[in-house]
């Protein structure tokens, strides 16, 4: 009688996860078509090639079609946003025009500036302190937010009126206190913010020194 064959002398059996069952049936059946080819008749061959013609010309004539349907969309679109675009900046130059005291004050505000940029350059925050004033409460401050107000309409105009303001603000500050440095990190903070404002505005154009 044979002796009976113990579990532990027989050798382990790999154990192959369910993911690698897979790539082993897949690349068996890869493997299987390289080996066996269809064949294929001249007729059947003929019509295949003839079938897949046709699709394809199909398919390009719908291509064809839907892209010169998205094209004109796009046209379209850019076409009213160029004449909203050019309503909103016949608009602007009309308020514009219509705001002369409101320019005149921001040309002020200009060579305000100049002034005070010159005196810094020197290091004479007496000089630019006299022109400025003692703080934003003034009158030639109330009347450059007074235009502000009237020829800002959007967001990001009105975000560089702020940013303006606050920069005015440290640069008072600043030159009051006799600290050149933060006096010329002020000046340059408020004289970036009226710039870009006058661009959004379009302002830029009609104001001399900037």
């Amino acid at each position: 009688m044979a002796a009976a064959v113990s579990s532990s002398s027989l050798p382990a059996v790999p154990v192959i996860s369910l993911s690698n069952r897979r790539q082993l049936i897949i690349c068996k059946a890869a493997n299987e078509a390289s080996v066996s080819p269809p064949i294929l008749s001249k007729r059947s061959l003929c019509i295949s090639i003839s079938s897949v013609c046709v699709l394809a010309l199909a398919g390009k004539g719908h291509f064809d079609a839907n892209s010169a349907i998205l094209e004109a969309d796009d046209d379209e679109e850019l076409l009213e946003k160029v004449k909203r675009d050019r309503k909103k900046r016949i608009e602007r130059q009309g308020v514009i025009k219509s705001s002369t005291k409101e320019t005149a004050y921001l040309q002020d505000l200009v060579y305000k500036l100049s002034k005070v940029g010159q005196a810094i350059e020197n290091k004479d925050l007496s000089a630019a302190s006299s022109v400025l004033g003692p703080s934003t409460d003034t009158e030639w401050v109330s009347k450059i937010n007074s235009a502000f107000n009237k020829l800002s309409s959007s967001p990001e105009e009105k975000t560089e009126v702020d940013n303006f303001n606050s920069s005015l603000s440290s640069l008072i500050s600043s030159v009051s206190g006799k600290d050149i440095e933060e006096s010329k990190k002020a000046f340059v903070a408020s004289a970036s913010a009226l710039e870009k404002w006058t661009v959004l505005t379009g302002l830029n154009e009609q104001l001399k020194g900037l």
